[in-house]
């Protein structure tokens, strides 16, 4: 076991997404989408499968890959900052007790390649936290939350 360790190091880094999680929240303004719709609502990731309410994948291709940033990085990137969310994020991860600068954000883009053109998606980003239960999503005017069960 310890030589897997030290031959896939990466894996380690990674924060587990494969998972049921829980819609628990937003912060923002929801434009097109009704309250009711989302929270509570869960999506699920598993090993090439995913179901949900913001994005599904039946064993089509499913990739998954993300950057990894401290929360200043995260909070000042460049990326982020088109739709003016680092106050947003500051605030939500605040709320969640996740603002230690040294904790790790792993942001994450999940594909669908999907049986036709048609089918190709895309949920990005997903964002979760070093040793936290919590994920969030950029949707629409909001960051929705999610959490799942330890």
């Amino acid at each position: 076991m310890l030589g897997f360790l030290f031959t896939f190091p990466s894996i380690l880094n990674a924060q587990y997404i494969d998972t049921k999680w829980t819609v628990t929240g937003y912060f923002g303004e929801l434009w097109f989408a009704e309250e009711e719709d989302i929270l509570g609502k869960h999506q699920e990731f598993y090993k090439g499968w995913a179901d949900g309410v913001f994005y599904s994948c039946d064993y089509a291709g499913q990739s998954a890959t993300y950057n990894t940033h401290t929360i200043t990085e995260f909070l000042v990137n460049k990326e982020f900052e088109l739709v003016n969310q680092e106050k947003a994020f500051s605030k939500v991860f605040e709320e969640n007790g996740l603002m230690n600068e040294n904790t790790k954000v792993f942001v994450h883009r999940i594909t669908c390649n999907g049986s036709k053109v048609t089918d190709r998606k895309v949920l990005y980003p997903f964002i979760t936290v070093d040793g936290s239960n919590k994920a969030f999503y950029v949707y629409e005017g909001a960051i929705i939350t999610f959490t799942f069960e330890k």
